[in-house]
């Protein structure tokens, strides 16, 4: 952003030394890359005024001039054919030097002296846009615009080319610095100085506008507001002097009054404007839109640029008229002929803008301004000072009534003032009232302690931000340097943590090799896992931009990633593996349809899956699960038949119960399943919820000391029903022993003719102990009876005879 000394000095009224501003506007975030005046280019070069012109004796193309430059006349020659007495000319005198370097010097030409070069306006740098009134093709002859020309003063005041020109690095979060009025804000809060904005009378909404012009807004996303006046009996000329300066010297060629005005207001107001030829808007209606597919437009510059769709265009209900944000269309350019025109101010979204004219290649000063998102409130000011211009320059008549199409209001953003937050997030000692004159001086209106933040700071969203605009405006250089202080905490995992990585060591130590799989599943796995059409497994949040139809829904079993581990080390000819994996499932929540609810995120459970093949069998997993939970201290952990889970084996299943709680299910995956995942031998799996485990942890560690007394042993063999579980025999043993029992060992299991068809043998060997005295045989035997007693109450088993 390129900001003119004396344009700024318009709102702020400063006097400091460049280099001081520029250093103290850096201080305050404000980062000055350099400075510049066109004036240092130009040296020697005065004002002189045409009193005399001859010919020259031996070239028909040259004239002798005698020019009065103030206190003396000197003989200058010259080529130019549009001058005459009078004149008042830049001329350079011997030794000057003009922008690019060149140093002029006086000379003989044909036999007579010249002592210097009169100038054209693009000698000295300028256009002729900037001299409208000047022969681009012969000496500039000055015009008294708003400056008097001064014989034998330098031509550089009156020309308007003495100003200091600063480059601000604007950095894309302060779109509201790209113009102006946000650097004089900037500058009068660095300097705490008073801020002066031009007066721009507001305007009613109602009146003529309405019958001549309609505005829709097709895609609000896009367009969250649209302003729009009109004026006619337009008169198109060139633009006054001072405004001509302040565009050349921001960097923008002056062209017409028009123009001028729209660019003129982007400059100071950071508010990008079009103006549309009112006679080119069909159905005199404007429609904000985005592109159909095949759509096309001829640019300002007049390229024929093809649209893609979903760009946003501003439109009659016929064609574009205008790529929003970028250019306008040639179609609706102003000319010598317009006669009425149509203004907009809009705001768009800036990602929308930044994909428009990246596709296009085509950045403007406005796209520029736009894809860094700007503030909806500062549309109708902008609109209301272009309307201000146009009278003020004698453009035309501003129509009555103005259009506002603002569908959904911006909600002014509050934040709270904490001073003591600010301070220790700072490291500084800041007094409240100092905060707030920071706050203040930058227009943050402060109220009991709360901050209204303006419209124009969007990038302002918490207390961090806060106590930077403090921190800058207050003075970083202020801030004395202190060593990091702040309390010391001791890391370490939570209970949670620990019972996870506990459970990992446990698992390698009983054979098991770590996998990890993705989240993502197929939604062919349901069938492959023969799962039941109406099973709630199959209710899956669905991924919106999937790495494709394999992995398209979040898994809600991690079974098919482990078959998929086992199936690809089978088919590598490993004969036995042995995996585990501790892995989150995602169950979404549901709609009153029962399908998944996805505008709310899934629960996400943690499971514990094991799997085993060519290394043992069904016992083996559930030993080393058994050892797994001795390890880990679960308690009341059993395993009882299960036949209603598909995907596994129904008579080589067992469901893990923590009391009357399923918590998990292991045994062998269903032949079925094993053939739709291409494996050829046994697999035994087990899938167990981990937060579930966590909770049967015994967290209470109770010493006991070696026993001191011998225990005794008994043993014995039950008749029994054979489809009776042996769980149901232990339990009533250990309920019937209480604490005598130390030890209970099962060691045989008969069916055969001795015992009788539908029976079976069942033999246990018990440990008993007391650990106050030795127990007799007296004792041991009513503890037997006891347990006798309560096997045949409750599971009808008897002494095998």
């Amino acid at each position: 952003m390129n900001l003119p000394y004396k344009w700024l000095n318009d709102y702020v009224k400063i006097d400091k030394d460049i280099k001081e501003y520029a250093a103290r506007m850096t201080m305050t975030g404000s980062k000055v890359e350099g400075w510049e005046n066109p004036a240092d280019e130009i040296s020697n070069v005065v004002w002189a005024k045409v009193l005399q012109i001859e010919p020259h004796p031996d070239a028909d193309k040259l004239v002798i001039c005698q020019m009065d430059v103030g206190d003396k006349t000197v003989q200058i020659l010259t080529g130019a054919k549009n001058l005459k007495v009078g004149d008042v000319v830049p001329a350079c005198l011997h030794n000057a030097r003009l922008p690019g370097g060149v140093v002029i010097k006086k000379t003989k030409m044909r036999g007579v002296e010249s002592n210097g070069m009169l100038c054209s306006f693009a000698e000295l740098g300028l256009t002729h846009n900037d001299c409208p009134y000047a022969d681009p093709n012969g000496i500039l002859v000055y015009q008294n615009e708003d400056c008097e020309a001064v014989l034998g003063e330098p031509v550089t005041k009156a020309l308007g080319i003495d100003d200091a020109i600063i480059e601000f690095e604007i950095t894309p979060n302060r779109p509201d610095c790209l113009s102006v009025i946000g650097l004089a804000r900037e500058t009068a809060a660095s300097f705490e100085l008073p801020m002066t904005l031009p007066q721009v009378p507001a305007r009613d909404a109602a009146g003529e506008i309405h019958d001549l012009l309609n505005v829709t807004i097709a895609d609000a996303d896009l367009c969250p507001r649209y302003c729009a006046a009109m004026a006619k009996n337009i008169k198109i000329a060139p633009s006054p002097k001072w405004m001509r300066e302040r565009l050349r010297e921001a960097g923008i060629r002056p062209i017409n009054n028009i123009v001028d005005i729209t660019n003129f207001v982007m400059l100071e107001y950071g508010q990008p404007m079009h103006a549309f030829d009112y006679r080119c808007i069909e159905e005199n209606s404007i429609v904000v839109r985005r592109a159909a597919s095949g759509e096309t437009i001829t640019t300002l510059d007049g390229q024929q640029r093809p649209l893609s769709e979903g760009m946003l265009l501003i439109t009659d209900p016929k064609k574009p008229i205008g790529v929003a944000g970028v250019m306008g269309g040639g179609n609706s350019e102003i000319t010598e002929n317009t006669q009425m025109i149509v203004f907009e101010s809009a705001t768009f979204s800036g990602p929308s803008i930044r994909v428009t004219s990246r596709k296009l290649g085509l950045r403007t000063e406005a796209s520029g301004r736009y894809e860094k998102g700007l503030d909806c409130e500062n549309t109708m000011p902008a609109l209301m000072r272009a309307c201000q211009l146009v009278e003020l320059l004698g453009a035309g008549e501003i129509v009555s009534g103005v259009i506002d199409t603002y569908p959904v209001k911006k909600v002014t953003r509050t934040l709270p003032l904490e001073p003591e937050k600010i301070c220790r997030f700072l490291g500084a000692e800041i007094s409240e009232s100092d905060m707030i004159r920071s706050l203040t001086d930058l227009q943050f209106p402060v109220e009991n302690r709360l901050i209204t933040v303006p419209s124009w700071r969007d990038d302002v969203e918490g207390m961090a931000d806060i106590a930077e605009e403090i921190a800058r405006i207050y003075g970083y250089d202020k801030i004395k340097p202190t060593l990091f202080s702040g309390a010391t905490t001791a890391g370490g995992l939570s209970p949670e943590q620990h019972f996870e990585r506990r459970l990992s060591d446990a698992c390698l130590a009983t054979g098991f090799n770590e996998m990890i799989s993705l989240s993502f599943m197929s939604p062919k796995v349901f069938d492959k896992l023969l799962i039941p059409a109406e099973s709630p497994l199959r209710i899956a949040t669905v991924i919106s931009n999937p790495l494709g139809e394999d992995q398209s829904l979040m898994r809600t079993t991690p079974l098919p990633g482990l078959l998929e581990t086992n199936a690809r080390n089978y088919n590598f000819r490993l004969p036995a593996a042995r995996f585990f994996e501790l892995s989150k499932i995602y169950l979404p929540k549901k709609t009153a349809e029962g399908t998944a609810d996805l505008t709310v995120l899934p629960d996400e459970k943690k499971i514990l899956t094991m799997s085993l093949y060519g290394d043992g069998d069904f016992y083996s997993l559930k030993g080393a699960l058994e050892a797994i939970f001795h390890i880990l201290s679960l308690r009341d952990l059993v395993f009882v038949p299960c036949t209603t889970n598909p995907t596994y084996h129904p008579g080589r299943t067992a469901a893990i119960m923590a009391g009357d709680v399923e918590i998990g299910v292991a045994g062998q995956i269903h032949p079925l399943v094993l053939r739709n995942y291409g494996i050829g031998a046994e697999v035994y799996a087990c899938e167990i919820d981990l937060n579930a485990l966590y909770a049967q942890m015994d967290h209470n560690k109770v010493y006991k000391a070696l026993p001191k007394f011998p225990a005794v042993t008994r043993d014995v063999a039950l008749l029994c029903e054979e489809a009776l579980p042996v769980l149901k025999l232990e339990q009533s043993i250990r309920a019937a022993t209480g604490k005598s029992l130390e030890n209970l060992t099962l060691f045989d299991v008969y069916k055969g003719a001795q015992v009788g068809e539908g029976k079976k043998s069942v033999a246990y060997s018990l440990a008993l102990r007391s650990y106050d005295h030795t127990l007799t045989d007296e004792e041991a035997d009513a503890v037997m009876k006891k347990v006798l007693a309560r096997l045949e109450t409750e599971c009808g088993a008897v002494i095998r005879s």
